[in-house]
């Protein structure tokens, strides 16, 4: 009995020295190691060295380290802040692998010369030449950074960018940004392309604030292409949301002075202040919006709420509604019919005829089909028989309308409860989407391949996710092909071909 207790003491002994020893570090270290905050932030558990639960074993150090629980410690080391850190390193990595990989492409020269020649001698088909091409654009996309032109160079951008959106012709973007105080400010950047190879922007002087925030934003064709925009903002406290039908030319350097939340609440909800005002009306909460642009149904737009679909004409201020089971979160309007699909945070996706008499029940709906989780875009391509749709489990799947069926699954977004919007481009056969990990990545649209991931230029975060627009003529008819990012308060250019001249931008 006395050896088994001293056995037993022996054993016991030995694995408190060890543990002793694993929180103060392993062989080989000393007093003058780093302290656990500056290690480091290596996740990967060494195959010498077994996990053990309220630990972190960083192989570099070859010590653990105590994951110390709660916000009452002094910088204290936590599995988030661990996993926060290495995915900053890792974008670091990722941006130098990138700016190397650029200039040696652009050193080495692209390939489309030989990519020409071997379809010329037809060792590459007509369809596999025109992928090659754009992968090959894709991949060789340099970043530089746009200087915005402004009247008052003393007030230099301050406030991070939130959203952008382009016109149709991609001449102006929409922007909102996020001010300090709370609330959101936007605006129109009007963009050039010269045929030399360069791209100008400028900013308007005439800026929009309010103490909300906006929540979906399209470009609405009222009197003249893209002449108005659409705006769903959400309430706050007692001041109600409201859908809002504003017209671009408010933006205009020609109009004097910046609008206030107070000085434009008469104009926001009494349409006579304001000419051009066609309409505007106080909502609960407004999640998307669009605007139809068939002949069929012309100068219609529609409003999802919770739990509502409503169509409104802007002209007549008639109302259609639609009652649900769920939040709309996303909605497009199809180009060839008046059908308006609707994605729902329940995972739905349901299409609306308006050329359909309302029937009982849900009788009104046409295609109708689902995805896992709550959807955050819909895209419909021009011949109306696919959508790409993106949820909040980062899943983007395209869908044959005609079979209610995913025919195509795009890999590799991240998203976990953000409302993020997915990009078409059909002209160059890509798809494009930015991540809650706040990568740009994108795919080839007909294959699902990924074609390339952009780490941002800032470090990652809940406030600095970047919003883009990709365009075949950025800046009009003369523009330029390429990626618009705006991210912090900056904004970049990615050349999808190989010729930008940096007159009025730095490289970044």
């Amino acid at each position: 009995m006395q050896i088994l207790n001293f056995l037993g003491y022996f054993i016991a002994s030995i694995l408190l020295l060890a543990l002793l020893r694993f929180e103060r570090g392993g062989p080989g270290t000393s007093q003058n190691e780093p302290s656990p905050e500056t290690a480091s932030p290596s996740l990967p558990q060494s195959s010498l060295a077994p996990e053990l639960p309220g630990f972190y074993f960083d192989p570099e150090k070859n010590r653990y380290f105590r994951l110390l629980p709660g916000h009452n410690n002094c910088n204290p080391l936590t599995r988030e802040g661990i996993q926060q850190r290495e995915q900053e390193g890792r974008r670091v990595r990722l941006l130098e692998e990138d700016e190397k990989l650029r200039k040696k492409s652009s050193q080495t020269g692209l390939n489309s010369t030989v990519l020409l020649q071997k379809r010329h001698l037809g060792l590459v088909p007509e369809t596999s030449y025109c992928r090659l091409i754009h992968e090959l654009k894709v991949s060789s996309m340099r970043r530089h950074k746009l200087e915005v032109q402004s009247s008052d160079s003393s007030s230099p951008n301050t406030d991070n960018f939130k959203l952008i959106v382009a016109d149709s012709a991609c001449e102006r973007v929409f922007t909102v940004n996020d001010v300090e105080h709370g609330g959101c400010k936007y605006g129109i950047m009007n963009f050039k392309g010269c045929s030399e190879g360069s791209l100008s922007v400028e900013m308007c002087d005439n800026l929009y604030f309010t103490n909300r925030k906006v929540n979906s934003i399209c470009w609405a064709s009222v009197t003249h292409p893209d002449s108005h925009v659409l705006l769903c903002l959400v309430g706050i406290a007692d001041t109600p949301g409201c859908v809002s039908l504003l017209p671009a030319s408010l933006f205009s350097n020609s109009n004097p002075g910046y609008f206030s939340e107070q000085a434009r609440v008469e104009s926001v909800f009494c349409l006579s202040d304001q000419p051009g005002m066609l309409c505007s009306f106080k909502i609960s909460t407004a999640w998307s919006c669009a605007w139809c642009l068939n002949p069929q149904a012309d100068k219609k737009f529609s409003t999802g709420l919770s739990r509502l679909v409503i169509v409104t004409d802007a002209v007549t201020g008639r109302r259609q509604t639609y009652g649900i089971n769920s939040d709309v979160l996303a909605q497009q309007f199809a180009l060839r019919a008046p059908v308006l699909y609707n994605g729902c945070r329940t995972g739905e996706i349901f299409s609306i005829d308006l050329r359909q008499r309302a029937r009982r029940g849900h009788g009104w709906k046409g295609v109708r089909f689902y995805q896992d989780s709550a959807i955050t875009s819909v895209r419909i391509l021009q011949d109306d028989n696919y959508l790409v749709a993106a949820d909040m489990l980062g899943k983007i799947k395209l869908w044959d309308l005609r079979m209610a069926k995913a025919v195509q699954q795009y890999e590799g977004h991240h998203n976990e409860h953000a409302y993020l919007p997915v990009h078409l481009n059909e002209q160059e056969g890509l798809l494009l989407a930015v991540g809650q990990d706040c990568y740009t990545r994108l795919w080839s649209l007909g294959d699902g391949r990924l074609l390339r991931t952009i780490p941002s230029p800032h470090p990652a975060g809940k406030d600095s996710v970047p919003s883009v627009v990709f365009s075949s003529q950025l800046g009009g008819r003369r523009g330029l092909p390429g990626l618009l990012m705006a991210v912090s308060q900056d904004l970049y250019y990615f050349s999808y071909n190989s010729d930008y001249q940096e007159q009025r931008g730095a490289d970044a």
